[in-house]
Protein backbone atom coordinates (compact mmCIF):
# COMPACT_ATOMS: atom_id res chain seq x y z
CA UNK A 1 0.00 0.00 0.00
CA UNK A 2 1.18 3.45 -0.83
CA UNK A 3 -0.08 6.69 0.86
CA UNK A 4 -0.37 9.55 -1.74
CA UNK A 5 -1.26 13.12 -0.26
CA UNK A 6 -2.65 16.65 -2.10
CA UNK A 7 -3.04 20.46 -1.28
CA UNK A 8 -6.36 21.52 -0.73
CA UNK A 9 -7.92 24.59 0.35
CA UNK A 10 -9.37 24.43 3.64
CA UNK A 11 -11.65 26.82 5.61
CA UNK A 12 -9.32 28.33 8.75
CA UNK A 13 -11.58 30.17 11.37
CA UNK A 14 -10.63 32.55 14.47
CA UNK A 15 -12.53 34.91 16.54
CA UNK A 16 -11.60 38.12 17.81
CA UNK A 17 -12.64 40.45 20.94
CA UNK A 18 -11.52 43.97 21.29
CA UNK A 19 -9.94 47.28 19.73
CA UNK A 20 -9.26 46.68 16.00
CA UNK A 21 -7.95 50.39 14.90
CA UNK A 22 -5.94 52.81 14.37
CA UNK A 23 -5.95 53.12 18.59
CA UNK A 24 -5.02 49.69 18.83
CA UNK A 25 -1.39 48.76 20.52
CA UNK A 26 -1.43 45.29 21.03
CA UNK A 27 -2.53 42.31 19.67
CA UNK A 28 -2.53 38.81 21.45
CA UNK A 29 -2.77 35.80 19.23
CA UNK A 30 -4.54 33.38 21.96
CA UNK A 31 -3.99 29.30 20.93
CA UNK A 32 -6.35 27.06 22.78
CA UNK A 33 -5.29 23.71 24.65
CA UNK A 34 -6.37 19.97 22.88
CA UNK A 35 -10.38 19.68 22.81
CA UNK A 36 -11.16 23.53 23.05
CA UNK A 37 -12.88 25.88 20.89
CA UNK A 38 -11.51 29.68 19.63
CA UNK A 39 -14.87 30.96 20.97
CA UNK A 40 -15.24 29.39 24.05
CA UNK A 41 -10.90 29.97 24.98
CA UNK A 42 -11.07 33.37 23.97
CA UNK A 43 -13.56 34.94 27.39
CA UNK A 44 -10.78 33.39 29.47
CA UNK A 45 -8.69 36.36 28.36
CA UNK A 46 -11.29 39.10 28.72
CA UNK A 47 -8.92 40.51 31.44
CA UNK A 48 -6.53 41.95 28.49
CA UNK A 49 -9.60 43.43 26.82
CA UNK A 50 -8.50 46.94 28.06
CA UNK A 51 -9.82 49.01 25.23
CA UNK A 52 -5.80 49.08 23.82
CA UNK A 53 -5.69 45.60 22.84
CA UNK A 54 -7.46 43.41 20.18
CA UNK A 55 -7.39 39.14 21.31
CA UNK A 56 -7.45 36.70 18.38
CA UNK A 57 -7.96 32.76 19.30
CA UNK A 58 -7.34 30.79 16.23
CA UNK A 59 -8.87 27.73 15.73
CA UNK A 60 -7.57 23.98 15.66
CA UNK A 61 -8.11 22.92 12.18
CA UNK A 62 -9.47 19.64 12.94
CA UNK A 63 -12.92 19.46 14.75
CA UNK A 64 -14.58 16.58 16.74
CA UNK A 65 -17.04 15.35 19.20
CA UNK A 66 -15.42 15.37 22.45
CA UNK A 67 -17.32 12.42 24.10
CA UNK A 68 -19.06 9.78 22.06
CA UNK A 69 -20.50 10.79 18.73
CA UNK A 70 -22.48 14.28 19.28
CA UNK A 71 -22.48 17.10 21.92
CA UNK A 72 -19.51 19.05 22.70
CA UNK A 73 -17.10 19.36 20.00
CA UNK A 74 -13.11 20.52 20.69
CA UNK A 75 -10.25 20.86 18.36
CA UNK A 76 -6.93 20.02 17.99
CA UNK A 77 -3.85 21.09 16.37
CA UNK A 78 -2.37 17.82 15.56
CA UNK A 79 -2.38 14.11 16.29
CA UNK A 80 0.21 11.29 15.91
CA UNK A 81 -1.70 10.68 12.56
CA UNK A 82 0.66 12.52 9.37
CA UNK A 83 2.13 14.80 12.31
CA UNK A 84 4.50 16.71 9.68
CA UNK A 85 1.46 17.38 7.11
CA UNK A 86 -0.61 18.93 10.24
CA UNK A 87 2.12 20.80 11.17
CA UNK A 88 2.80 22.40 8.30
CA UNK A 89 -1.02 22.99 7.45
CA UNK A 90 -1.41 24.67 10.78
CA UNK A 91 1.47 26.75 10.66
CA UNK A 92 0.47 28.28 7.03
CA UNK A 93 -3.19 29.03 8.71
CA UNK A 94 -1.55 31.12 11.16
CA UNK A 95 0.25 32.76 9.36
CA UNK A 96 -2.72 33.43 7.14
CA UNK A 97 -4.63 34.49 10.13
CA UNK A 98 -2.01 36.77 11.93
CA UNK A 99 -1.14 38.38 8.09
CA UNK A 100 -4.66 39.62 7.84
CA UNK A 101 -5.09 40.47 11.24
CA UNK A 102 -2.60 42.68 10.86
CA UNK A 103 -3.59 44.39 7.61
CA UNK A 104 -5.81 46.67 9.44
CA UNK A 105 -3.33 47.38 12.63
CA UNK A 106 -0.57 50.41 12.79
CA UNK A 107 3.01 49.38 11.73
CA UNK A 108 4.36 49.67 15.49
CA UNK A 109 1.22 47.37 17.25
CA UNK A 110 3.05 45.08 19.95
CA UNK A 111 2.19 41.36 19.11
CA UNK A 112 1.47 38.72 22.05
CA UNK A 113 1.73 35.13 21.11
CA UNK A 114 0.26 32.97 23.70
CA UNK A 115 0.00 29.20 23.64
CA UNK A 116 -2.05 27.16 25.78
CA UNK A 117 -1.18 23.40 27.03
CA UNK A 118 -1.20 21.89 23.44
CA UNK A 119 -1.42 25.66 22.03
CA UNK A 120 1.99 26.00 23.86
CA UNK A 121 3.93 23.14 21.34
CA UNK A 122 2.09 25.03 18.48
CA UNK A 123 3.10 28.21 19.04
CA UNK A 124 6.84 26.99 19.39
CA UNK A 125 6.57 25.80 16.40
CA UNK A 126 4.70 28.44 14.95
CA UNK A 127 7.19 30.97 15.93
CA UNK A 128 10.54 28.69 14.90
CA UNK A 129 9.31 27.42 11.53
CA UNK A 130 7.14 30.56 10.58
CA UNK A 131 7.09 33.84 9.05
CA UNK A 132 4.96 35.31 11.46
CA UNK A 133 6.97 38.25 13.72
CA UNK A 134 5.86 38.86 17.44
CA UNK A 135 7.85 40.87 20.33
CA UNK A 136 6.34 38.31 23.19
CA UNK A 137 5.88 34.37 23.29
CA UNK A 138 4.49 32.83 26.35
CA UNK A 139 3.98 29.24 27.26
CA UNK A 140 1.48 28.59 29.56
CA UNK A 141 1.14 25.62 31.02
CA UNK A 142 2.61 23.88 28.16
CA UNK A 143 6.20 22.66 26.53
CA UNK A 144 8.65 23.57 23.84
CA UNK A 145 8.16 20.66 21.64
CA UNK A 146 11.08 18.15 22.56
CA UNK A 147 11.46 17.13 18.80
CA UNK A 148 11.44 20.46 17.43
CA UNK A 149 15.09 21.31 16.53
CA UNK A 150 16.30 23.82 18.96
CA UNK A 151 18.93 25.34 16.42
CA UNK A 152 15.60 26.11 14.52
CA UNK A 153 14.43 28.15 16.57
CA UNK A 154 17.10 29.15 18.97
CA UNK A 155 17.67 32.60 17.30
CA UNK A 156 14.30 33.21 16.71
CA UNK A 157 13.59 32.86 20.13
CA UNK A 158 16.05 34.72 21.64
CA UNK A 159 14.87 37.62 19.77
CA UNK A 160 11.79 37.92 21.44
CA UNK A 161 10.56 38.26 25.04
CA UNK A 162 9.70 34.79 26.40
CA UNK A 163 7.29 33.85 29.46
CA UNK A 164 6.86 30.54 31.10
CA UNK A 165 3.85 30.16 33.08
CA UNK A 166 3.24 27.23 35.03
CA UNK A 167 1.17 25.59 38.14
CA UNK A 168 1.71 24.12 41.08
CA UNK A 169 -1.13 21.43 41.06
CA UNK A 170 -1.05 20.39 37.35
CA UNK A 171 -2.55 17.53 36.58
CA UNK A 172 -0.67 17.14 33.24
CA UNK A 173 3.03 18.22 34.14
CA UNK A 174 4.91 17.08 36.73
CA UNK A 175 7.24 19.13 39.10
CA UNK A 176 10.18 17.14 36.93
CA UNK A 177 8.81 17.68 33.55
CA UNK A 178 8.52 21.43 34.94
CA UNK A 179 12.05 21.51 36.28
CA UNK A 180 13.54 19.52 32.80
CA UNK A 181 11.41 22.56 30.54
CA UNK A 182 12.96 25.42 32.67
CA UNK A 183 16.90 23.91 32.65
CA UNK A 184 16.27 23.12 28.64
CA UNK A 185 15.85 26.83 27.98
CA UNK A 186 18.49 27.73 30.15
CA UNK A 187 21.12 25.17 28.69
CA UNK A 188 19.68 26.68 25.14
CA UNK A 189 21.09 30.21 26.06
CA UNK A 190 17.31 31.37 25.76
CA UNK A 191 16.68 33.71 28.66
CA UNK A 192 12.94 33.72 29.85
CA UNK A 193 10.52 35.24 32.74
CA UNK A 194 9.02 32.23 34.78
CA UNK A 195 5.29 33.37 36.50
CA UNK A 196 4.41 30.17 38.52
CA UNK A 197 0.71 30.12 40.59
CA UNK A 198 -0.88 27.88 42.81
CA UNK A 199 -4.08 25.80 41.38
CA UNK A 200 -4.08 23.50 38.41
CA UNK A 201 -3.94 23.37 34.45
CA UNK A 202 -6.07 26.66 33.58
CA UNK A 203 -5.86 30.33 32.69
CA UNK A 204 -5.40 31.81 36.51
CA UNK A 205 -6.64 35.18 36.17
CA UNK A 206 -4.30 36.75 38.66
CA UNK A 207 -0.79 35.34 37.16
CA UNK A 208 -2.65 36.76 33.63
CA UNK A 209 -3.12 39.89 34.99
CA UNK A 210 0.74 40.09 35.98
CA UNK A 211 1.92 38.94 32.38
CA UNK A 212 0.08 41.80 31.19
CA UNK A 213 1.51 44.11 32.85
CA UNK A 214 4.67 42.66 32.57
CA UNK A 215 4.42 42.34 28.87
CA UNK A 216 2.44 45.90 28.33
CA UNK A 217 5.25 47.53 30.26
CA UNK A 218 2.66 48.81 33.10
Amino acid sequence: MKKHTIKIQKTARYFTLGEAGARTKHAWFLCHGYAQLGNYFLPHFEALNDGTSLLVAPEGLHRFYAQGFSGRVGASWMTKEDRLDDIRDYVHALDAICEEVLRDLPQDVRVHVLGFSQGSATVSRWMATGKSRADTLTLWCGFFPPDLDWNAGRERLKNRRTFIVTASQDEFISPEQEKEQLENFRAQGISFEHLRFEGKHTIDQETLLKLRARVCGE
